[in-house]
């Protein structure tokens, strides 16, 4: 026979919170530090009063605990960003920069796959391919940037195992924190050396591999820059997004739900008002990690819509070195003409730093004595 649960009444109710949040918690620590007793140690206790006796049980840290001095720093953390002023463009242009499936967190091993990568250096290359789109765009007249972020940026997500949203096991290079906060400085000096040329977009699109955690690091970019009067974000967990630039309709998804050729109807269909005010449209996918594109015509020598999966800068793993899934690695960008489409494509390639030894064999990276070769002392 079930037991009913005793109701408390609202002024019950106010004293218990009142209790939580003054004098339980304080009197505990304070009567463990005179007898001696770690905290950890209590797992229950009575607490006694003039209308009550309580008895609770101590399971630990509860979360709020844990994050009310967290969420205070956030809170006292407010940067006053002023906003930029930019001068009126003649012919202006949109720049696309996309890295894509970058894997944060992703650990290749040269002698094995043909490649190394790890966090370091995932970090690294998307550092160094930022630095050249930016240079190589330098001669256009840009007056907005739509950077996209998402796509795969970390390899997992779970905090128990390396393994993907879908529960794929993943070869891992140190912690998922590590990873994390990796991505999240990746991108925040990514952004910061956007802002001084133009006023940017942020696209967030979620993918297979860190559905949830990509969330949660798109948002955590969008706290970061929250008050910045320049920066506008999508970071909504919808799978499809959609933007205009000019007579530019342009979507971004990750490239892993709606087959591609269904894409450009649902483009018409989900986005029929941008659809019937643009010239040009184009769907960027990514997921796939090498290039590929599409054409859907709507009449001679018109582009109805141009559909293209994009590059990865990644290295590729065990398990597709295995498969023998090979293709160039890089960063890409696009240039968009305000009335004219894109005009321009901008590519950072990935300098492979496979090493092979005159006897055929991979060489081995060992870093007490450098490039050693298994077979032979070559």
């Amino acid at each position: 026979m079930s037991v009913p649960r005793i109701r408390l009444s609202e002024d019950e109710f106010e004293l218990i919170k009142q209790l939580r949040k003054k004098g339980v918690a304080t009197e505990l620590v304070n009567q463990c530090d005179e007898a001696g007793i770690p905290l950890s140690n209590v797992r229950h206790f009575w607490y006694k009063s003039d209308k009550f006796s309580i008895f609770s049980k101590n399971n630990g840290l509860q979360l709020e605990d844990v994050f009310e001095p967290i969420i205070k720093d956030i809170q006292r953390y407010s940067p006053t960003i002023r906003k930029i002023k930019r001068n009126k463009i003649k012919n202006p242009h949109c720049l696309i920069l996309d890295p894509s499936d970058i894997h944060v967190g992703k650990l290749s091993v040269n002698h094995e796959s043909g490649e190394s990568y790890d966090v370091k250096k995932a970090v690294s290359i998307v550092d160094s391919g930022i630095n050249s789109l930016l240079q190589k765009a330098s001669g256009f007249p840009i007056n907005k940037i739509i950077f996209v972020i998402g796509n795969d940026c970390l390899h997992i997500d779970s905090s128990s195992s390396p393994v993907t949203t879908g529960g794929t096991s993943q070869d891992m290079d140190g912690k998922w924190h590590d990873a994390f906060l990796a991505a999240k400085d990746m991108y925040i000096s990514a952004i910061e050396k956007c802002l001084p040329l133009s006023d940017v977009e942020i696209i967030f699109c979620p993918s297979n591999h860190d559905f949830m955690s990509g969330f949660m690091l798109a948002h955590t970019i969008k706290a970061y820059f929250r008050k910045s009067k320049n920066i506008t974000f999508d970071v909504s967990i919808a799978h499809r997004k959609y933007t205009s630039y000019g007579k530019n309709l342009l979507s971004f998804s990750h490239g892993d739900g709606a087959k591609l050729a269904d894409t450009p109807l649902l483009m018409a269909t989900e986005r029929p008002e941008m659809w019937s005010n643009s010239v040009h449209r184009y769907i960027y996918l990514h997921h796939i990690h090498h290039k590929q594109t599409a054409k859907f015509m709507a009449g001679q020598d018109f582009i109805g819509v141009t559909a293209e999966y994009l590059r990865s800068p990644s290295a590729s793993d065990a398990w597709h070195a295995k498969k023998g899934y090979r293709s160039p690695k890089a960063v890409e960008a696009f240039i968009h003409s305000y009335d004219n489409g894109q005009v321009a494509r901008l590519t950072h390639y990935v300098d492979s730093d496979q090493k092979v030894c005159k006897c055929g064999v991979l060489l081995y990276h060992n870093y007490t004595q450098g490039w050693i070769c298994e077979r032979c002392d070559g």
